[in-house]
């Protein structure tokens, strides 16, 4: 082979590589997203990018408030927030989040609720009142979009399979520039 055959070879061999790579890490570890709707609002807003990391959840367990990106049905992927984990009761009284019996502050939602005109941002209800059951099942999540008014949520598609459902949990927004953030609004 000639010296210019093996320097077009190397290149094939290096370009394989880096598509094998990065067919790896976009299968794998780690997927952009493109929000569309506003269910998410004011935290996340239609039109932004987002990376989810999809290996997190492999090893460790999915924690309230985190932000997810799940398979809603067979063509649609929602993004909403953690709400309840396996075994919690939920409630809504007064537009307040009661999780196992307790008061728990939603610190994401005072931005949404300082603007509200009329009324709560959301309606009082019991898991019992939306899914029929008691708690969360052990292997699923209750998920809720933080624009509570307009969010199909699990208040009604149902909790979400952690196994089956979860693509991954939001860590950075990436677009628009200006609101570029790292793992940045989960818990605060």
């Amino acid at each position: 082979m000639s010296e210019k055959q093996n320097g077009l070879w190397d290149w094939v061999k290096a370009f394989t590589v880096a598509i094998v790579i990065a067919f790896i890490i976009r299968e794998f570890l780690f997927t952009n997203y493109v929000v569309h709707g506003e269910s998410m609002m004011p935290t996340i807003k239609d039109g932004n990018r987002l990376i989810i990391n999809k290996i997190g959840y492999e090893v460790t367990e999915p924690e309230r408030f985190d932000l997810i990106v799940f398979h809603a049905n067979e063509s649609e992927d929602y993004i909403k927030r953690v709400i309840g984990l396996p075994g919690d009761t939920i409630e809504y009284k007064d537009d307040v989040l009661y999780v196992n019996g307790k008061k728990v502050e939603e610190p994401y939602l005072k931005r949404y609720k300082k603007n509200l005109f009329d009324g709560r941002l959301t309606e009082d209800f019991t898991l019992q009142d939306k899914t029929g059951l008691s708690e969360v099942p052990e292997g699923f999540l209750f998920v809720m979009g933080d624009n509570r008014r307009h969010s199909y949520d699990s208040r009604h598609i149902g909790f979400v399979n952690i196994k089956q459902q979860v693509v991954g949990e939001v860590n950075v927004r990436y677009w628009p520039l200006e609101e570029f953030q790292l793992d940045f609004f989960q818990k605060d």
